[in-house]
């Protein structure tokens, strides 16, 4: 027999599964100087040791000293000339620049890799981009796979060069102790648009989506199942103000991080920021499903039909496969993101609103019985 859900044991129900889908990512800890978890940015000051960074956060920026790796996802990563890195760094990321020290190597996927004058790079680079600068030292070798690949007059690499790129400049004074190569086969293996592998290990991109398609959907299902009326709200609310959404949701974006970032300056906030990061990193994401569902509704709207459960697979299936146009993907994908986060926040507050006049309303009601019964 299947057993009827209240509201509330839906929500239950929803909080205990999605707890289940975090538990494998972790909830964040820093101990011994070492940076693990989720975190709006994380920057390893100048003069300052950590064994290593490893999470998921808006920037990661080194200007001290990483004993050991530096991995994980970040929208950006920053080695400055100050940084030192003396393990590898192995990451996904929309940028990442190198100028200062990475001992290791350097084993990344990332729209833009730029190898700055003043880097060096003791072991090896691998990387797949839209578009890969190299104008430092790299004692090993390098394998790029990208659109644009530029190595400039300061370039001092010290073994084999083996790219595939639609364009390949070379300065004349830059150094290439090995053979340059093209190797069509790197097409294939790694880097955004072609595929993420790290350590010989090679995810196609046609996993990547799926997996990230598969994702989406369970989450949004258990938002539809859970919060029905709420997640309607949200997409009515993307279609009937969609500057008001896109516009909270850029504030939010913005705000949110810099409170943490104050939190983490008093010594008593410092738990609060901590478990205020790990809820903005689940809150984004579930941003960015409520903008690609409401966008799907959207859709059908426009055709006739209202059906939520189609909307979340036509909004989900439609932006996996936008994800795959370069740039185009990205930036439509990032507006759904906003138009969802912006009427998540809206909605938030909202409900928040209505339980709190709902509150001073019983209280009120609660204070003229009393009277009532006094008389």
């Amino acid at each position: 027999m299947i057993p009827a859900f209240t509201p509330g044991s839906r929500q239950v129900l929803v909080v205990v599964l999605v707890a289940a889908l975090l538990l494998p990512v972790g909830v964040g800890t820093v101990a011994g100087q070492s940076f693990q978890g989720a975190a709006g940015t994380v920057v390893v000051e100048e003069g300052t040791t950590y064994e290593q960074v490893d999470g998921v956060a808006g920037a990661i920026v080194v200007r001290g000293t990483v004993t050991g790796d530096v991995s994980g996802a970040a929208g950006t990563i920053h080695v400055t000339e100050t940084g030192v890195v003396e393990g590898n760094i192995e990451a996904a990321a929309g940028t990442v620049r190198i100028d200062g020290t990475v001992e290791g190597n350097v084993d990344v996927g990332a729209g833009t890799v730029e190898v700055g004058e003043t880097a060096r790079i003791g072991g090896s680079l691998q990387t797949g981009a839209g578009y890969v600068s190299i104008d430092g030292t790299i004692d090993g070798d390098v394998r790029a796979g990208a659109e644009t690949i530029a190595v400039g007059q300061n370039a001092v690499i010290g073994g084999e060069f083996r790219y595939d790129a639609a364009n390949f400049e070379r300065h004349p004074d830059a150094t290439i102790e090995g053979d340059v190569i093209r190797d069509r086969g790197l097409s294939g293996t790694f880097g955004p648009g072609f595929g993420v592998g790290f350590d010989g290990f090679q995810i196609p991109t046609w996993a990547s989506v799926t997996y990230g398609f598969l994702a989406n959907l369970l989450l949004g299902a258990l938002l539809l199942f859970a919060f029905p009326r709420f997640s309607t709200g949200v997409a009515d609310r993307v279609a009937g103000e969609p500057l008001k959404s896109g516009g909270v949701g850029l504030l939010t974006l913005v705000a949110v991080p810099i409170a943490l970032v104050v939190l983490l300056l008093t010594v008593v906030g410092v738990p609060l920021a901590i478990v205020g990061a790990i809820a903005f990193a689940f809150a984004i994401w579930i941003g960015v499903v409520y903008g690609q569902y409401a966008v799907g509704a959207w859709v059908l709207g426009q055709l006739g039909r209202d059906n939520r459960w189609l909307a979340l697979v036509v909004g989900l299936l439609g932006f996996a496969l936008l994800g795959t146009v370069q740039y185009l993907g990205g930036f439509l994908e990032f507006i759904a993101f906003l138009l969802g986060f912006g009427a998540l926040a809206l909605g938030l507050r909202g409900s928040y609103r209505s339980r709190r006049d709902e509150g001073e309303s019983t209280g009120r009601q609660a204070t003229l019985d009393e009277v009532a019964g006094d008389s």
